[in-house]
């Protein structure tokens, strides 16, 4: 199914979930953001997202630095 990430169209299988999309980016572990069609996605929320056709995401990584 097509989703739009970050202003790109990219395909994911059907039952991705917010956290699965995140795995497979290689974003386990840091921090993020994650916004799904307007709305922040918690990241308690991560693991039931499930995202539709159509959905659009944009994530954000947090670059630490001084």
């Amino acid at each position: 199914m097509d989703i739009l990430l970050n202003g790109e169209a990219r395909q994911i299988g059907p039952g991705t979930t917010v956290l699965g999309l995140l795995e497979a980016l290689g974003y386990v572990g840091k921090r993020v953001a994650v916004e799904k069609n307007g709305e922040i996605v918690p990241k308690s929320q991560h693991a039931d997202a499930i995202l539709k056709q159509n959905d659009k995401l944009e994530i954000v990584v947090a670059v630490g630095g001084g």
